[in-house]
């Protein structure tokens, strides 16, 4: 019962957010009677390990807001194998070489940069796994890029056993 009136919830905050995006758009055909864009937006849905929806949110225009970057936001979908040990970060770069693209780890943050021409694509993935940063590996085909980290295990907390006196 509590998923069903969760995921309404979403549904409608999200419905709202679609209904304004007619207008930005026709405010943005209008501006100095050029033509811009492209510029999209939308939601990923997807169920975290704790049974509950996540919805995360990707574009590069929000509803009600005008674009304020030049590049795209790709959309990245992150893929946490626990079996494996393995977490992937899969984004959706097309136009693009694999010389153009840039990928920097900072921290618990991935920067993801690519340009060729008029294609300009930017992301930052928050990490949210211990991962084993000096294992990263990335390929590019066919407009995808897959970035792969090997997941630290846990350190268990070692006990010791106390003779009573």
């Amino acid at each position: 019962m509590f998923l069903d009136e969760e995921f309404d919830r979403l549904f409608q905050r999200m419905s709202r957010s679609f209904m304004d995006f007619d207008d930005v758009f026709e405010s943005i055909k209008r501006a100095d009677g050029k033509t811009v864009g492209p510029y999209y937006y939308g939601y990923t849905v997807t169920v975290g390990p704790d049974g509950k929806p996540q919805v995360r949110e990707y574009g590069n225009i929000k509803p009600s807001l005008l674009p304020t970057a030049d590049a795209r936001e790709p959309l990245v979908d992150t893929l946490v194998d626990e079996k494996e040990g393995v977490l992937k970060l899969v984004a959706e770069m097309p136009g693009v070489e694999k010389n153009d693209i840039k990928v920097v780890v900072e921290g618990n943050k991935v920067n993801i940069d690519a340009e060729k021409g008029d294609r300009k694509y930017h992301a930052t993935i928050p990490i949210r796994n211990k991962i084993d940063v000096d294992s990263v590996k990335a390929s590019y085909t066919n407009g995808i890029l897959e970035v792969q980290f090997r997941l630290k295990k846990e350190d268990k907390p070692k006990g010791k056993t106390v003779e009573v006196s």
